[in-house]
């Protein structure tokens, strides 16, 4: 078991002690030891005391998974610092908001996004230097020399551990996406229990990181591996045929994935020849799992499978379904996403907040020191989000008598395609200005890969042509490609209740016929 780590900032610390030369990070041919990785992490800090970035103050992070973001996240936590990610399927407007939410004071960002970010660079309000990830740029300084110019000595800074270590950004009911204040406290709170409760964590174990860290799913289970001291096998993209190469050849023992994820290596023309007798454990979320995926997960890859459901308010999973719950003598188990993982109290509540008894459907709400410290800058929303020491999640549900919990719809219109939380709000609104449309609502239908897919509804203006795919086209200018309909149906007029509110349940309710939930 892991020795006592009271901050983010104190697991490179211990294991730069006590492993110094374990492979902390296997990224595209190379590897650094956690050693080195802690003496990056110092380096980190040292050139942001420098840049005057000190505690409670943000930098935010523009790339695809690589080294560096763990680099800055415990350089960071050194410092009192706050990491914010920012998510890379962001159109250029929505990172600006994103980066000027945060009130981010450094900006690091990756090759892929220098373009992006150019775009909106003379619109970023308290942003003081972007710094090239990748180098190369002929403004911007290149990260490799500005982290090796400054001395490797931990500055030893004092942090609590009831302050934020990262800030992770939701998508938003009223069209923006909200900053998610995660703590020390709320980190540490879930690492020990994930250790204890998904599979046996062992010092020969190689954890597979190939979720996007800005995501809780991604950033939150690398943790998992760091603090545990193994090594962890990074990826800058999920690109299934390379997924299956490692896992092969790097004997990954742990994984996580989203259940479209799984869906693409199993229909990798390469998985019929895959070697996987060196995984022990798959974990997946993020979205529900059709249960024919979950037997073919478990018929291919031959391994214990290993259901989680949480948020990023809830700084990831707070139920966990284990292996021995999956497989043919658990079918309708294998449709919940499981029991309360330690420390976590779950019920699920009728509109009044009152508990329902089993078998009834609520919203589910939870109370555990693993909820976040609230939304930055947004004291209502924070209020609505958690009252009385509960979070409510704006998912419905029921528990069984056995204390399983099933996700049965949600109580706002989110919608769950991939893994990631998209708002119809967001998307009404980047569709609203076309001038042919006179009204739009959004919604997810069922998709066979994704879960979900998000579809436009549509009320022309009278005399107004417009085509499907210029719709499309026009959204995708404005924002993130994950969120752009899928498709476009056309109506005559949207229905509506007499004070005029949008009938989102009338409108899924075609799409959804003859399913048993209306989550997929």
């Amino acid at each position: 078991m892991v020795a006592e780590i009271p901050t983010v900032a104190d697991i490179t610390r211990r294991h730069a002690e006590t492993r110094p030369d374990t492979v902390a990070l296997h990224f595209e041919g190379e590897t650094i030891t956690y050693a080195a990785l802690d003496r990056r992490a110092n380096q980190v800090a040292q050139g942001l005391i420098a840049a005057d970035v000190g505690l409670a103050r943000r930098i935010a992070f523009l790339s695809k998974n690589n080294p560096p973001f763990f680099e800055l996240w415990f350089g960071a936590a050194k410092t009192g610092a706050v990491l914010v990610p920012v998510n890379f399927r962001l159109a250029s407007p929505e990172i600006a908001f994103v980066v000027n939410d945060a009130e981010a004071e450094l900006l690091f960002v990756g090759a892929d996004f220098y373009a992006a970010v150019e775009k909106v660079a003379s619109e970023l309000k308290t942003v003081r230097a972007i710094i090239a990830l990748d180098g190369g740029h002929p403004a911007w300084p290149d990260y490799r020399s500005w982290r090796d110019s400054q001395k490797a000595q931990d500055p030893r800074r004092p942090v609590r551990a009831g302050d934020c270590a990262i800030q992770m950004y939701t998508s938003g009911t009223t069209g923006h996406p909200k900053g998610a204040q995660l703590s020390h406290d709320n980190l540490l709170a879930l690492l020990p229990l994930a250790l204890d409760e998904w599979g046996r964590w062992h010092d020969g174990d190689v954890s597979l990181v190939c979720m996007p860290l800005f995501h809780i799913g991604g950033s939150g289970w690398a943790l998992v591996g760091l603090y545990r001291g193994v090594e962890n096998v990074l990826t800058r993209d999920f690109d299934p045929p390379a997924i299956l190469r490692l896992i092969e050849r790097q004997r990954i023992t742990k994984a996580i994935f989203v259940p479209a994820m799984m869906l693409f290596l199993l229909q990798a023309p390469q998985s019929r020849d895959t070697d996987f007798s060196s995984l022990e454990l798959i974990v997946y979320g993020a979205s529900p799992a059709p249960l024919d995926l979950i037997r073919r997960a478990l018929d291919v890859f031959g391994c214990g499978l290993g259901q989680v459901y949480g948020l990023t308010e809830t700084t990831g999973a707070i139920t966990y379904l284990p292996p021995a719950d999956h497989g043919e003598h658990a079918v309708e188990r294998m449709k919940s996403c499981g029991k309360p993982m330690a420390g976590v109290e779950i019920k699920v509540v009728d509109a009044a907040g009152n508990a329902l008894p089993p078998g009834e459907v609520g919203e589910v709400v939870c109370r555990t020191p693993q909820v976040m410290l609230g939304y930055w800058h947004l004291d209502e929303a924070t209020r609505r989000a958690i009252r009385g020491g509960w979070f409510h999640s704006g998912d419905a549900g029921y528990m069984d008598k056995d204390g399983y919990l099933y996700i049965y719809d949600r109580v706002k219109d989110m919608i769950v395609s991939g893994g990631e939380n998209i708002y119809p709000a967001e998307v009404e609104s980047a569709l609203f200005g076309h001038p042919a449309i006179a009204d739009v609502a959004v919604i997810g239908v069922p998709d066979e890969q994704w879960g979900e897919a998000v579809k436009a509804i549509v009320v022309k203006k009278p005399e107004a042509r417009v085509t499907v795919a210029e719709l499309i086209d026009y959204a995708r200018e404005r924002i993130a490609g994950y969120k752009v309909p899928r498709s476009v149906d056309f109506v005559a007029v949207l229905p509506r209740n007499p004070s005029g509110k949008l009938l989102k349940r009338e409108l899924r309710k075609p799409y959804w016929e003859g399913r048993e939930r209306q989550v997929n």
